[in-house]
Protein backbone atom coordinates (compact mmCIF):
# COMPACT_ATOMS: atom_id res chain seq x y z
CA UNK A 1 0.00 0.00 0.00
CA UNK A 2 1.11 3.44 -0.71
CA UNK A 3 0.58 6.59 0.83
CA UNK A 4 -1.22 7.67 -1.96
CA UNK A 5 -4.11 5.34 -0.79
CA UNK A 6 -5.37 6.39 1.82
CA UNK A 7 -7.05 9.61 2.06
CA UNK A 8 -5.27 13.03 2.02
CA UNK A 9 -6.01 14.62 5.58
CA UNK A 10 -7.18 10.81 7.08
CA UNK A 11 -7.84 11.83 10.68
CA UNK A 12 -5.54 9.08 12.50
CA UNK A 13 -6.27 9.86 16.36
CA UNK A 14 -7.50 8.33 19.93
CA UNK A 15 -10.88 8.55 21.84
CA UNK A 16 -12.09 8.66 25.23
CA UNK A 17 -15.28 9.41 27.21
CA UNK A 18 -15.27 12.42 30.08
CA UNK A 19 -16.39 10.03 33.13
CA UNK A 20 -13.93 7.43 32.17
CA UNK A 21 -10.58 10.02 32.53
CA UNK A 22 -11.54 13.26 33.70
CA UNK A 23 -12.10 12.76 37.48
CA UNK A 24 -12.60 15.79 39.71
CA UNK A 25 -16.01 14.69 39.96
CA UNK A 26 -16.94 17.22 42.26
CA UNK A 27 -14.92 19.93 41.50
CA UNK A 28 -15.61 23.57 40.36
CA UNK A 29 -19.14 23.06 40.56
CA UNK A 30 -19.74 19.87 38.96
CA UNK A 31 -22.76 17.74 39.56
CA UNK A 32 -23.26 14.24 40.47
CA UNK A 33 -23.62 12.14 37.24
CA UNK A 34 -24.91 8.15 37.10
CA UNK A 35 -21.43 6.93 36.31
CA UNK A 36 -20.41 8.90 39.92
CA UNK A 37 -22.23 6.17 41.84
CA UNK A 38 -20.82 3.43 40.30
CA UNK A 39 -18.25 1.39 42.03
CA UNK A 40 -16.21 -1.30 40.28
CA UNK A 41 -17.72 -4.45 39.97
CA UNK A 42 -18.08 -6.81 37.11
CA UNK A 43 -22.16 -7.18 37.93
CA UNK A 44 -23.67 -4.02 36.86
CA UNK A 45 -26.80 -4.71 38.88
CA UNK A 46 -24.42 -4.52 42.29
CA UNK A 47 -22.12 -1.46 40.96
CA UNK A 48 -24.96 1.62 41.85
CA UNK A 49 -24.62 3.79 45.04
CA UNK A 50 -27.56 2.32 46.48
CA UNK A 51 -26.43 -0.91 46.76
CA UNK A 52 -22.87 -0.25 47.76
CA UNK A 53 -20.84 -1.61 50.62
CA UNK A 54 -19.54 1.33 53.33
CA UNK A 55 -16.26 2.72 52.45
CA UNK A 56 -16.57 1.66 48.70
CA UNK A 57 -14.51 2.75 46.36
CA UNK A 58 -16.40 5.09 43.25
CA UNK A 59 -13.43 5.24 39.80
CA UNK A 60 -14.62 7.90 38.24
CA UNK A 61 -14.29 10.28 41.30
CA UNK A 62 -10.35 10.96 40.50
CA UNK A 63 -9.88 8.07 37.49
CA UNK A 64 -6.70 8.92 35.79
CA UNK A 65 -7.05 12.53 36.72
CA UNK A 66 -7.28 14.21 33.03
CA UNK A 67 -8.81 16.99 34.95
CA UNK A 68 -5.41 18.10 36.07
CA UNK A 69 -3.02 16.36 33.78
CA UNK A 70 -4.55 17.10 30.09
CA UNK A 71 -1.89 19.17 29.25
CA UNK A 72 0.69 16.38 29.78
CA UNK A 73 -1.84 14.10 28.41
CA UNK A 74 -2.78 16.02 25.27
CA UNK A 75 1.13 16.71 24.49
CA UNK A 76 1.60 12.90 24.32
CA UNK A 77 -1.19 12.69 22.03
CA UNK A 78 0.94 15.43 19.65
CA UNK A 79 4.29 13.34 19.93
CA UNK A 80 2.37 10.25 19.02
CA UNK A 81 1.19 12.19 15.92
CA UNK A 82 -2.63 12.38 16.49
CA UNK A 83 -4.81 14.57 13.96
CA UNK A 84 -7.74 14.80 15.58
CA UNK A 85 -9.01 13.22 19.18
CA UNK A 86 -12.68 12.27 20.40
CA UNK A 87 -13.37 13.25 23.47
CA UNK A 88 -16.79 13.82 25.70
CA UNK A 89 -18.38 16.35 27.72
CA UNK A 90 -19.51 16.15 31.24
CA UNK A 91 -23.02 17.37 30.89
CA UNK A 92 -23.22 18.09 34.62
CA UNK A 93 -19.73 19.81 34.36
CA UNK A 94 -21.99 22.44 32.48
CA UNK A 95 -25.17 21.73 33.67
CA UNK A 96 -24.69 20.31 37.30
CA UNK A 97 -28.62 19.35 37.71
CA UNK A 98 -29.40 19.64 33.64
CA UNK A 99 -32.15 21.51 34.30
CA UNK A 100 -30.79 24.66 34.90
CA UNK A 101 -30.90 27.88 31.95
CA UNK A 102 -27.37 29.16 32.65
CA UNK A 103 -24.32 27.36 32.50
CA UNK A 104 -21.19 26.72 34.81
CA UNK A 105 -18.69 29.11 34.03
CA UNK A 106 -15.87 26.92 35.88
CA UNK A 107 -16.88 23.93 33.94
CA UNK A 108 -17.30 25.88 29.92
CA UNK A 109 -13.45 27.08 31.02
CA UNK A 110 -11.77 23.98 31.41
CA UNK A 111 -13.14 22.47 27.94
CA UNK A 112 -11.84 25.90 26.55
CA UNK A 113 -8.43 25.17 27.69
CA UNK A 114 -8.48 21.64 26.42
CA UNK A 115 -9.94 22.39 23.57
CA UNK A 116 -7.32 25.15 22.77
CA UNK A 117 -4.72 23.10 23.88
CA UNK A 118 -5.52 20.72 21.08
CA UNK A 119 -6.08 23.33 18.61
CA UNK A 120 -2.33 24.34 19.45
CA UNK A 121 -0.95 21.44 19.16
CA UNK A 122 -2.97 21.10 15.83
CA UNK A 123 -5.64 18.03 16.90
CA UNK A 124 -9.08 18.23 15.61
CA UNK A 125 -11.69 18.19 18.30
CA UNK A 126 -14.76 15.21 17.77
CA UNK A 127 -16.82 16.06 20.86
CA UNK A 128 -19.39 13.90 21.73
CA UNK A 129 -22.53 15.72 23.89
CA UNK A 130 -23.45 13.05 25.51
CA UNK A 131 -21.41 9.96 26.58
CA UNK A 132 -23.24 7.82 29.40
CA UNK A 133 -22.85 10.26 31.85
CA UNK A 134 -26.16 11.73 32.47
CA UNK A 135 -27.04 14.22 35.49
CA UNK A 136 -27.90 11.91 38.64
CA UNK A 137 -30.19 15.00 39.41
CA UNK A 138 -32.44 14.29 36.07
CA UNK A 139 -32.35 10.97 36.89
CA UNK A 140 -34.15 11.69 40.02
CA UNK A 141 -36.06 14.42 39.44
CA UNK A 142 -37.15 13.69 36.28
CA UNK A 143 -37.30 9.91 35.75
CA UNK A 144 -34.33 10.16 33.08
CA UNK A 145 -35.22 10.13 29.52
CA UNK A 146 -38.53 8.81 29.43
CA UNK A 147 -39.72 12.24 30.53
CA UNK A 148 -39.87 14.44 27.54
CA UNK A 149 -38.68 17.37 29.48
CA UNK A 150 -34.78 16.17 28.84
CA UNK A 151 -35.21 17.15 25.15
CA UNK A 152 -35.50 20.73 26.12
CA UNK A 153 -32.82 20.44 28.66
CA UNK A 154 -30.41 18.35 25.95
CA UNK A 155 -31.06 20.87 23.34
CA UNK A 156 -30.26 23.70 25.79
CA UNK A 157 -27.03 22.42 26.20
CA UNK A 158 -26.02 21.43 22.98
CA UNK A 159 -27.25 24.65 21.68
CA UNK A 160 -24.36 26.53 24.44
CA UNK A 161 -21.61 24.09 23.43
CA UNK A 162 -22.47 25.08 19.75
CA UNK A 163 -22.01 28.58 20.47
CA UNK A 164 -19.49 28.27 22.49
CA UNK A 165 -16.72 26.16 20.80
CA UNK A 166 -17.96 27.75 17.32
CA UNK A 167 -15.03 28.12 15.02
CA UNK A 168 -13.00 25.86 17.16
CA UNK A 169 -14.72 22.71 16.78
CA UNK A 170 -16.53 21.24 13.62
CA UNK A 171 -17.29 17.51 14.19
CA UNK A 172 -19.99 16.58 16.94
CA UNK A 173 -21.55 13.55 18.20
CA UNK A 174 -25.23 13.62 19.90
CA UNK A 175 -25.30 10.76 21.83
CA UNK A 176 -22.51 7.73 22.32
CA UNK A 177 -24.02 4.37 21.18
CA UNK A 178 -27.29 5.07 21.13
CA UNK A 179 -28.33 1.57 20.55
CA UNK A 180 -26.45 0.05 23.21
CA UNK A 181 -29.72 2.11 25.77
CA UNK A 182 -31.37 -1.62 25.07
CA UNK A 183 -28.81 -3.15 27.25
CA UNK A 184 -27.92 -0.57 29.26
CA UNK A 185 -30.52 1.71 30.10
CA UNK A 186 -29.80 2.92 33.71
CA UNK A 187 -26.65 4.04 32.44
CA UNK A 188 -27.28 5.53 28.80
CA UNK A 189 -31.22 6.62 29.22
CA UNK A 190 -31.70 7.01 33.18
CA UNK A 191 -34.43 4.63 33.63
CA UNK A 192 -34.37 0.91 35.80
CA UNK A 193 -32.44 -1.95 34.11
CA UNK A 194 -35.47 -3.76 34.16
CA UNK A 195 -37.35 -1.94 32.40
CA UNK A 196 -40.05 -2.92 29.43
CA UNK A 197 -38.95 -2.47 25.80
CA UNK A 198 -42.31 0.18 25.15
CA UNK A 199 -40.18 1.92 27.91
CA UNK A 200 -36.69 2.01 26.46
CA UNK A 201 -38.05 2.66 23.03
CA UNK A 202 -39.58 5.51 24.01
CA UNK A 203 -36.82 6.75 26.10
CA UNK A 204 -35.11 5.90 22.90
CA UNK A 205 -37.11 8.23 20.84
CA UNK A 206 -36.87 11.35 23.04
CA UNK A 207 -33.51 10.96 22.43
CA UNK A 208 -34.12 10.43 18.63
CA UNK A 209 -35.67 13.81 18.60
CA UNK A 210 -33.23 15.83 20.74
CA UNK A 211 -30.33 14.58 18.19
CA UNK A 212 -32.50 16.28 15.67
CA UNK A 213 -32.80 19.43 17.83
CA UNK A 214 -28.99 19.57 18.18
CA UNK A 215 -28.74 19.13 14.25
CA UNK A 216 -30.95 22.20 13.97
CA UNK A 217 -29.18 24.13 15.97
CA UNK A 218 -26.03 23.34 15.28
CA UNK A 219 -26.10 23.77 11.43
CA UNK A 220 -28.22 27.29 12.31
CA UNK A 221 -25.03 28.32 14.99
CA UNK A 222 -22.55 27.38 12.44
CA UNK A 223 -23.15 25.68 8.70
CA UNK A 224 -19.87 24.20 8.91
CA UNK A 225 -20.92 22.13 11.89
CA UNK A 226 -20.87 18.44 11.28
CA UNK A 227 -22.86 16.55 13.28
CA UNK A 228 -23.12 12.91 13.68
CA UNK A 229 -24.75 9.66 15.06
CA UNK A 230 -22.75 7.28 16.69
CA UNK A 231 -24.03 2.99 16.80
CA UNK A 232 -22.29 0.57 19.26
CA UNK A 233 -21.49 -1.87 15.71
CA UNK A 234 -21.32 -5.31 15.34
CA UNK A 235 -21.65 -7.48 12.50
CA UNK A 236 -24.09 -10.73 13.09
CA UNK A 237 -23.15 -13.85 11.15
CA UNK A 238 -25.67 -16.74 10.57
CA UNK A 239 -23.84 -19.53 12.34
CA UNK A 240 -24.46 -21.64 10.20
CA UNK A 241 -26.24 -21.82 6.49
CA UNK A 242 -29.35 -22.69 7.75
CA UNK A 243 -32.07 -20.61 6.47
CA UNK A 244 -33.11 -19.99 9.89
CA UNK A 245 -30.40 -18.94 11.01
CA UNK A 246 -29.74 -16.84 7.65
CA UNK A 247 -32.94 -15.43 8.93
CA UNK A 248 -32.67 -15.14 12.56
CA UNK A 249 -29.29 -13.14 12.19
CA UNK A 250 -30.51 -10.77 9.64
CA UNK A 251 -33.45 -9.93 11.52
CA UNK A 252 -31.51 -8.80 14.69
CA UNK A 253 -29.11 -7.16 12.10
CA UNK A 254 -31.31 -4.77 11.34
CA UNK A 255 -33.23 -3.73 14.89
CA UNK A 256 -29.76 -2.76 15.68
CA UNK A 257 -29.46 -0.60 12.51
CA UNK A 258 -33.03 0.96 13.17
CA UNK A 259 -31.08 3.28 15.46
CA UNK A 260 -28.93 4.46 12.79
CA UNK A 261 -31.85 4.59 10.03
CA UNK A 262 -33.60 7.07 12.51
CA UNK A 263 -31.06 9.96 12.77
CA UNK A 264 -29.72 9.19 9.38
CA UNK A 265 -32.69 8.68 7.00
CA UNK A 266 -34.93 10.57 9.05
CA UNK A 267 -37.84 8.28 9.23
CA UNK A 268 -38.73 5.08 11.70
CA UNK A 269 -38.53 1.94 8.93
CA UNK A 270 -41.72 0.37 7.96
CA UNK A 271 -40.07 -2.95 8.98
CA UNK A 272 -39.39 -1.83 13.00
CA UNK A 273 -43.58 -0.37 12.99
CA UNK A 274 -44.69 -3.92 12.20
CA UNK A 275 -42.06 -5.20 15.11
CA UNK A 276 -43.75 -2.59 17.23
CA UNK A 277 -47.47 -3.65 16.33
CA UNK A 278 -46.69 -6.95 16.91
CA UNK A 279 -44.82 -6.92 19.61
CA UNK A 280 -47.57 -4.08 21.27
CA UNK A 281 -45.40 -1.68 21.70
CA UNK A 282 -46.90 1.80 21.58
CA UNK A 283 -44.16 4.63 21.17
CA UNK A 284 -45.94 8.27 21.37
CA UNK A 285 -44.64 10.96 18.69
CA UNK A 286 -45.71 14.57 20.07
CA UNK A 287 -46.62 16.74 16.97
CA UNK A 288 -43.90 17.70 15.04
CA UNK A 289 -41.42 15.05 15.84
CA UNK A 290 -41.98 13.18 12.43
CA UNK A 291 -40.77 16.39 10.66
CA UNK A 292 -38.21 16.98 13.13
CA UNK A 293 -36.66 13.96 12.26
CA UNK A 294 -37.39 14.53 8.31
CA UNK A 295 -35.98 17.77 8.52
CA UNK A 296 -32.30 17.06 10.59
CA UNK A 297 -30.86 13.85 9.98
CA UNK A 298 -27.47 13.93 10.72
CA UNK A 299 -24.32 14.65 8.42
CA UNK A 300 -22.65 11.39 9.18
CA UNK A 301 -22.23 8.22 11.10
CA UNK A 302 -19.81 7.42 13.59
CA UNK A 303 -19.41 4.22 14.98
CA UNK A 304 -17.35 1.34 17.52
CA UNK A 305 -16.15 -1.51 15.94
CA UNK A 306 -14.61 -4.44 18.78
CA UNK A 307 -15.65 -7.50 17.73
CA UNK A 308 -18.77 -9.72 15.48
CA UNK A 309 -21.14 -11.74 16.96
CA UNK A 310 -23.22 -14.75 16.00
CA UNK A 311 -26.55 -16.07 16.09
CA UNK A 312 -29.11 -19.10 15.57
CA UNK A 313 -32.20 -20.47 15.65
CA UNK A 314 -31.00 -22.63 18.50
CA UNK A 315 -32.65 -22.56 21.76
CA UNK A 316 -29.42 -23.99 23.50
CA UNK A 317 -26.58 -21.37 22.41
CA UNK A 318 -23.15 -21.12 23.72
CA UNK A 319 -22.40 -17.78 24.27
CA UNK A 320 -19.94 -15.05 23.66
CA UNK A 321 -19.62 -11.58 25.25
CA UNK A 322 -18.43 -8.24 23.77
CA UNK A 323 -18.79 -4.45 24.28
CA UNK A 324 -22.30 -5.49 25.78
CA UNK A 325 -23.82 -7.44 22.68
CA UNK A 326 -24.60 -11.01 23.49
CA UNK A 327 -23.61 -13.26 20.34
CA UNK A 328 -23.20 -17.01 19.87
CA UNK A 329 -19.47 -18.03 20.07
CA UNK A 330 -18.02 -18.13 16.37
CA UNK A 331 -16.43 -21.35 16.32
CA UNK A 332 -13.39 -19.66 13.70
CA UNK A 333 -12.25 -16.97 15.93
CA UNK A 334 -9.79 -16.46 18.81
CA UNK A 335 -10.88 -14.26 21.91
CA UNK A 336 -9.47 -11.96 23.62
CA UNK A 337 -8.95 -12.11 28.12
CA UNK A 338 -12.32 -10.63 28.55
CA UNK A 339 -13.90 -13.08 25.66
CA UNK A 340 -14.52 -10.74 22.71
CA UNK A 341 -14.30 -13.25 19.74
CA UNK A 342 -11.58 -10.80 17.59
CA UNK A 343 -12.83 -10.39 13.90
CA UNK A 344 -10.74 -8.20 11.73
CA UNK A 345 -12.22 -8.81 8.47
CA UNK A 346 -15.53 -8.02 10.47
CA UNK A 347 -14.96 -4.52 10.49
CA UNK A 348 -14.33 -4.12 6.27
CA UNK A 349 -17.35 -6.20 6.63
CA UNK A 350 -19.09 -3.43 8.36
CA UNK A 351 -17.56 -0.31 7.11
CA UNK A 352 -19.77 -1.61 3.60
CA UNK A 353 -22.45 -2.50 4.70
CA UNK A 354 -22.61 1.05 6.85
CA UNK A 355 -21.61 2.79 3.70
CA UNK A 356 -23.89 1.18 1.04
CA UNK A 357 -26.69 1.55 3.60
CA UNK A 358 -26.48 5.25 4.31
CA UNK A 359 -24.09 6.72 2.05
CA UNK A 360 -22.74 9.32 4.16
CA UNK A 361 -19.16 9.98 5.51
CA UNK A 362 -18.12 7.48 8.13
CA UNK A 363 -15.80 7.72 11.00
CA UNK A 364 -14.65 4.83 13.21
CA UNK A 365 -14.47 6.46 16.74
CA UNK A 366 -13.85 3.48 19.05
CA UNK A 367 -11.49 0.72 18.19
CA UNK A 368 -8.85 -1.62 20.28
CA UNK A 369 -7.88 -4.48 22.62
CA UNK A 370 -8.65 -4.89 26.67
CA UNK A 371 -5.88 -6.79 27.84
CA UNK A 372 -3.94 -7.16 31.00
CA UNK A 373 -0.44 -5.46 29.93
CA UNK A 374 2.75 -6.41 32.00
CA UNK A 375 5.31 -3.76 33.03
CA UNK A 376 9.10 -5.23 32.45
CA UNK A 377 11.82 -4.90 34.94
CA UNK A 378 12.91 -2.40 32.78
CA UNK A 379 10.11 -0.31 32.58
CA UNK A 380 9.11 -1.36 29.05
CA UNK A 381 5.71 -2.01 28.30
CA UNK A 382 5.68 -4.55 25.18
CA UNK A 383 2.16 -5.12 23.97
CA UNK A 384 2.70 -6.92 20.43
CA UNK A 385 -0.98 -8.30 21.29
CA UNK A 386 -2.62 -4.97 20.77
CA UNK A 387 -0.26 -3.83 17.89
CA UNK A 388 -1.26 -7.00 15.98
CA UNK A 389 -5.22 -6.48 16.93
CA UNK A 390 -5.07 -2.43 15.76
CA UNK A 391 -2.84 -3.63 12.93
CA UNK A 392 -5.06 -6.58 11.58
CA UNK A 393 -8.00 -3.59 12.22
CA UNK A 394 -6.79 -0.87 10.00
CA UNK A 395 -5.80 -3.05 7.60
CA UNK A 396 -9.33 -4.01 6.93
CA UNK A 397 -10.16 -0.36 6.88
CA UNK A 398 -8.01 0.64 4.70
CA UNK A 399 -8.84 -1.83 2.03
CA UNK A 400 -12.67 -1.08 2.68
CA UNK A 401 -11.35 2.53 1.97
CA UNK A 402 -8.88 1.92 -1.15
CA UNK A 403 -10.24 -1.42 -2.86
CA UNK A 404 -13.98 -1.11 -1.74
CA UNK A 405 -14.61 2.39 -2.00
CA UNK A 406 -15.83 3.54 1.15
CA UNK A 407 -15.93 7.00 2.56
CA UNK A 408 -14.21 6.63 6.13
CA UNK A 409 -12.63 9.75 7.30
CA UNK A 410 -11.12 8.94 10.29
CA UNK A 411 -9.76 6.70 12.89
CA UNK A 412 -9.36 7.30 16.77
CA UNK A 413 -8.38 4.14 18.30
CA UNK A 414 -10.43 3.44 22.05
CA UNK A 415 -9.01 4.15 25.20
CA UNK A 416 -5.50 5.55 23.46
CA UNK A 417 -4.74 6.23 26.95
CA UNK A 418 -5.55 4.24 30.05
CA UNK A 419 -8.99 4.53 31.22
CA UNK A 420 -11.52 3.01 33.68
CA UNK A 421 -13.25 0.57 32.17
CA UNK A 422 -17.10 1.36 31.29
CA UNK A 423 -18.04 -2.02 31.91
CA UNK A 424 -16.33 -3.09 35.32
CA UNK A 425 -15.02 0.24 36.66
CA UNK A 426 -11.09 -1.83 36.70
CA UNK A 427 -8.17 -0.23 34.91
CA UNK A 428 -6.78 -3.92 34.60
CA UNK A 429 -8.56 -3.69 31.59
CA UNK A 430 -6.54 -1.72 29.25
CA UNK A 431 -6.68 -0.20 25.83
CA UNK A 432 -4.04 2.47 25.61
CA UNK A 433 -1.00 3.23 23.76
CA UNK A 434 -0.22 5.30 27.38
CA UNK A 435 -0.03 3.24 30.48
CA UNK A 436 -1.45 4.89 33.63
CA UNK A 437 -0.10 4.04 36.97
CA UNK A 438 -3.50 2.94 38.66
CA UNK A 439 -4.78 -0.29 39.73
CA UNK A 440 -8.24 -1.92 40.16
CA UNK A 441 -8.31 0.06 43.75
CA UNK A 442 -7.21 3.26 42.89
CA UNK A 443 -3.57 3.11 43.95
CA UNK A 444 -0.96 4.16 42.23
CA UNK A 445 1.16 7.05 41.33
CA UNK A 446 -1.16 8.07 38.27
CA UNK A 447 2.38 8.60 35.97
CA UNK A 448 2.19 7.74 32.52
CA UNK A 449 4.32 5.50 30.24
CA UNK A 450 4.10 5.06 26.26
CA UNK A 451 4.00 1.34 25.60
CA UNK A 452 5.30 -0.17 22.71
CA UNK A 453 1.95 1.02 20.62
CA UNK A 454 2.46 4.54 21.23
CA UNK A 455 5.68 4.35 18.81
CA UNK A 456 3.98 1.97 16.70
CA UNK A 457 1.29 4.04 16.44
CA UNK A 458 3.58 7.14 15.84
CA UNK A 459 5.21 5.51 12.69
CA UNK A 460 1.63 4.54 11.47
CA UNK A 461 0.45 7.85 11.49
CA UNK A 462 3.51 9.45 10.30
CA UNK A 463 3.44 7.43 6.91
CA UNK A 464 -0.51 7.57 6.48
CA UNK A 465 -0.72 3.90 7.08
CA UNK A 466 2.16 2.68 5.34
CA UNK A 467 3.88 0.43 7.86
Amino acid sequence: MSKTNMPEGFLWGGATAANQIEGAWNEDGKGPSYVDGLIASRDIQKRYAKNAPENSYFPSHQAIDFYHRYKEDIALFAEAGFKTYRMSIAWSRIFPNGDETKPNEKGLAFYDNVIDELIKHQIEPILTISHFEMPQYLIDEYGGWANRKLIDFYANYAKVLFKRYKGKVKYWLTFNEINMAMFLPQMALGIRIDATDEEKYQAIHHQFVASALAVKHGHEVDPNNQIGAMLGYAPIYPLTAKPADVFVAKQKELQKLFFADVQLKGYYPERMLAYFAAQAINVHFAEGDSELLADYPCDYLGFSYYTSTTMSNNKDKDLSEGNGILGERNPYLEESEWGWQIDALGLRFGLNVLYDRYEKPLVIVENGLGAVDKIEDNGEIIDDYRISYLEAHIKAMQDAITIDGVNCFGYTAWGCIDLVSAGTGQMSKRYGLIHVDRDNEGKGTLNRTKKKSFYWYKDLIEQNGLN
